[in-house]
């Protein structure tokens, strides 16, 4: 079974072949040079060499002696003519070439890759004027308002047999149980992630990470002493500028102290865990130990920071580690030497859950090859396929099967694996950007003092009420 990361030729052969398809180079148009190649993705020249190489010999390319290598006409009618379209709405990164493996030969996939944070409304907008895409891949907390709208063909109606075989027998709880609406399913997890703490391994200083939020405050108090004057102790995203990160920050945090922001029948936000936790996070920013400058980082720049040595612990996600690779200069294998990646410790109200999330698959009822589009899903979520986009990403696969396969070759996913035993998530709404809207306020008002914990908890909690139309639990 591949545990490897996926070689450099072939990720360049890939974007290659992505490009060719969506008419970069025209139908007869001449690719970049092997030295310009090697430059535009910093690249030695042997896996350039190779991936031209492979182009060559599938008939994809001609390569043409001190003349150059252009996009072969007749391949690209073939292609055109035998495969038919799959459109695709998904975040960029590695998802294109992900799904353009899962895809293979059976389908020419025109995908739309936009930025996470706009994927939502991307898709919004394609239903809203008929042109809903054939599959997606959405934010894992954005199904319920899906769902509720009638927007999403149930999966169960494609494919029951690998609903009930490989589905709901191989899939991690909740998220086998999570996407189902009416008793049907409506979405498969892509991957998963873990909310946590990470940390720069030398500062920890051969100790363990804390084992409460007392002990998380001690170490951050002591690095605000000694170090340079930009250091940071403590990051997070803090503000509306990085928009669902820091909600994920913050639910992980309010978890860690056992606190809730919706249940089936109330807000729950607004009792005595949330306000402490949001007390301790002031405690935090008194201390001098979590800058106010938090609430305008966008979604990258506290893993940054800790990459580069300007911090040294960040609230973030399991999902930080190909950002802290790509910042630090190393390999996605070297992460896990260079900094430990950790549960939020509990509060003193005992939270033990640890916050999880991560992207599902789902098919849109305006799908023209749904079919064709359950195929795909298959294929992109088989165990084999889900290592390999893992290992590349530091996410983490939704299927016992290929988790226990990574963490087997892998200690950085073994040990962020074994925090999905107590996961919780996010709270689920029809009318969840809203409501996560409220909780970035609530996060930056305290950051900046604007409002007391109880305060910003309460008025969080009534806009939320007023937005959700249940009630404030307790009152």
């Amino acid at each position: 079974m591949e545990s490897q990361p996926t070689p450099l030729y072939y990720q360049l052969k890939m974007r290659l072949l992505e490009e060719i398809r969506s008419g970069t180079y025209g139908t007869d148009g001449r690719l970049p040079t092997e030295h310009e190649l090697c430059e535009r993705y910093g690249l030695s020249r042997t896996p350039v060499t190779r991936a031209l190489s492979e182009l060559a010999h599938e008939g994809v390319v001609l390569r043409r002696r001190r003349r150059g290598t252009f996009v072969n006409p007749g391949w690209l009618r073939r292609g055109r003519a035998q495969a038919p379209e799959l459109r695709l709405v998904a975040p960029g990164g590695a998802w294109p070439d992900h799904l353009r493996e899962a895809a293979g030969h059976d389908a020419t996939l025109s995908i739309t890759a936009v930025e996470l944070p706009h994927v939502h409304d991307v898709l919004l907008r394609a239903i809203a004027e008929g042109n809903g895409p054939d599959l997606a891949v959405v934010d894992s907390v954005h199904l319920a308002e899906f769902a509720r709208s009638g927007f999403l063909m149930p999966l169960d109606d494609l494919d029951a047999d690998w609903i009930a075989r490989e589905h709901d027998t191989d899939f991690l709880p909740p998220f086998a149980e999570a996407y189902r609406f009416g008793g049907r399913t409506l979405a498969v997890h892509a991957h998963a992630d873990a909310a946590g703490l990470w940390f720069r391994r030398d500062l920890l200083e051969g100790s363990e990470p804390p084992a409460d939020w007392r002990g998380l405050r001690t170490l951050a108090r002591r690095l605000t002493t000694g170090r340079a004057r930009d250091f940071r102790p403590l990051v997070m995203s803090g503000g509306p500028a990085a928009a669902e990160t820091t909600t994920y920050c913050l639910t992980a945090l309010l978890a860690s102290n056992g606190a809730t922001v919706l249940a089936p029948d109330a807000v729950t936000l607004d009792g005595p865990a949330a306000v402490e936790a949001m007390r301790f996070l002031r405690r935090l920013v008194d201390d001098g130990a979590l800058p106010p400058e938090v609430t305008g980082y966008d979604k990258h720049h506290a893993a940054r920071l800790l990459a580069k040595g300007a911090a040294g612990i960040c609230l973030g996600g399991s999902y930080d580690a190909e950002e802290i690779a790509a910042e630090a200069g190393i390999g996605m294998d070297e992460v896990y030497e260079r900094f430990v990646f950790a549960p939020m410790p509990p509060g003193p109200h005992g939270g033990s859950g640890v916050l999880s999330g991560g992207m599902v698959y789902c098919v849109p009822r305006q799908a023209k090859r749904p079919g064709l589009a359950m195929r795909v899903l298959r294929a992109a979520v088989e165990p084999d396929a889900l290592i390999r986009l893992c290992t590349r990403t530091g996410q983490l696969p939704p299927r016992r099967s290929a988790l226990t396969a990574i963490a087997a070759a892998s200690p950085f996913h073994a040990h962020t694996a074994a925090m999905l035993d107590h996961m919780v998530v996010r709270p689920s709404s029809p009318v969840y950007a809203l409501v996560s809207a409220q909780l970035q306020a609530m996060t930056e008002d305290v950051i900046t003092r604007r409002r007391s914990p109880a305060a910003a908890v309460a008025r969080a909690a009534d806009l939320i009420s007023a937005i959700t139309g249940l009630p404030v639990a307790g009152r």
